[in-house]
């Protein structure tokens, strides 16, 4: 008869299961903030591109019209049946990107013009409504954005969770942060508490780089603006190039949400959204070797 003692101590004794730690990750304040800015930049992006449609094309200077050489356009050409097809330069390369931009299926039926309806704001051509969309809620962000860091910098955000440490900015650890992320890496237990060197730089990036840019080069756009403060117009190089500055952060303020859905879903998309909806994070165990 084989008692408890008796039997091997892999089988006497299992593991016992990780206990679910669950921790205060965002205050209310950051959650709100955070969801005001994802309403903000939604409507900037797709009212911005209907602005956008209304001269498809991005000059370097202070001049720009149908005449002068772009170093971006979206243009719309007809075949030999006369059907619009659409034509994206860079410089003077040349696509074919018919369906998508520069001629795209409306109503039913194929039209020339920027950027599909489907990603404007409103999706027929309006230009006045798309700009009323567009400066409300670009105010909106500001004013957002200035009660965030007002909130952060209060509450020690900022200087806690995302200012860098001496290490954290040296060669080695760069590059082994950035290899971590090509790899897939998910952060686990005490790991996943903290943003990570890359985190960090590419959040502070946004807050104090792209975003101040693309409010500056909104402005620089006015002619009011301009009138009142033209050291504007002549720091970046005239309204032209203001613009092309505004398309191309715009454009990088996009690749950095695509990223940052991304890493949500990679990680745990559930836990993460809920973090960001109650406060309450609940932290992965790490994984036994």
């Amino acid at each position: 008869m084989t008692t408890m003692d008796d039997r091997p101590e892999s089988v006497a004794a299992s593991p016992p299961k990780p206990v679910r730690e669950r921790i205060y990750r965002h205050t209310l304040p950051t959650r709100i903030t955070h969801w005001v800015n994802v309403l903000c930049i939604l409507v900037l992006l797709l009212s911005g591109l209907q602005i956008f449609n209304a001269h498809p094309r991005l000059y370097w200077g202070q001049y720009g019209a149908n005449f002068d050489r772009p170093v971006i356009a979206i243009e719309t050409q007809a075949d030999a049946s006369g059907q619009p097809t659409g034509v994206t330069r860079v410089g003077s390369l040349a696509f074919n990107t018919t369906g998508f931009l520069g001629a795209s299926d409306y109503d039913g039926h194929r039209q020339g013009r920027g950027f599909p309806g489907w990603l404007t704001l409103p999706s027929s051509r309006d230009l006045a409504t798309g700009r009323n969309y567009h400066f409300f809620f670009a105010w909106l962000l500001v004013s957002n954005g200035l009660a965030y860091l007002f909130i952060s910098f209060i509450a020690r955000h900022i200087q806690r969770d995302l200012s860098l440490r001496r290490e954290e900015l040296s060669i080695k650890h760069l590059a082994s942060d950035i290899w971590a992320h090509i790899k897939l890496h998910v952060p686990r237990g005490e790991e996943s508490k903290r943003y990570n060197t890359v985190q960090k730089l590419a959040y502070l990036a946004v807050i104090f780089g792209l975003i101040p840019l693309m409010v500056l080069t909104g402005l620089t756009m006015s002619p009011a603006v301009d009138a009142a403060f033209p050291v504007l117009v002549d720091l970046f190089g005239g309204r032209q190039s203001a613009r092309t500055i505004h398309f191309l952060v715009a454009s990088s303020i996009v690749v950095f949400v695509a990223v940052h859905l991304f890493e949500i879903f990679l990680v745990g998309a559930w836990n993460e959204i809920r973090s960001m909806i109650t406060g309450w994070y609940e932290v992965k165990p790490e994984k036994r070797t």
